[in-house]
């Protein structure tokens, strides 16, 4: 039986989970500490990925889903990503999981998105809210927080 090894986490939304049989597999330069994928992941993201929108007459800074899959991707190697769409009342609620994985066990973080189900800006409600709860879920493990620490 492979020993557990359960990380302290002070967030409700994360969960802790051992090694999978298709991760013990992976490539040894896949496999690093958790602690150290997180670290990577929190790291500014690089200025040529940030995109500016105008919303209300505020400039908003952001990163597009596609882009954080590639830093995810990047950082994070063999992370996965599951998407649950809810609707009802008008909205659309997706739910985001990643779990990253390490040499020491995976980590998830969930986050949600919302989008009015008749939006009649560029996009679908279903699309619009799962880009948002997957840069939101990504926020959880820290990709991307310095946008929102900017004045």
């Amino acid at each position: 039986m492979q020993d557990r090894k359960v990380l302290p986490i002070s967030r409700s939304t994360a969960q802790a989970v051992t090694p999978s049989q298709s991760q013990t597999n992976t490539p040894r330069v896949f496999r690093r500490p958790l602690e150290a994928i997180l670290e990577d992941l929190r790291r500014p993201i690089p200025e040529r990925f940030i995109k500016t929108k105008s919303k209300k007459g505020v400039a908003l800074r952001f990163v597009s889903w596609y882009d954080i899959v590639r830093i995810l991707e990047a950082r994070a190697p063999g992370f996965e990503y599951d998407c649950s769409p809810h609707f009802g009342d008008g909205k659309t609620v997706v739910k985001a999981t990643i779990t990253i994985h390490g040499e020491d066990g995976g980590l998830s973080r969930s986050a949600l998105g919302i989008a009015d189900s008749d939006i009649e800006s560029w996009g679908d409600a279903t699309s619009n809210a799962s880009s948002m709860a997957l840069r939101r879920a990504a926020a959880e493990f820290g990709l991307g927080l310095h946008l929102y620490w900017e004045k």
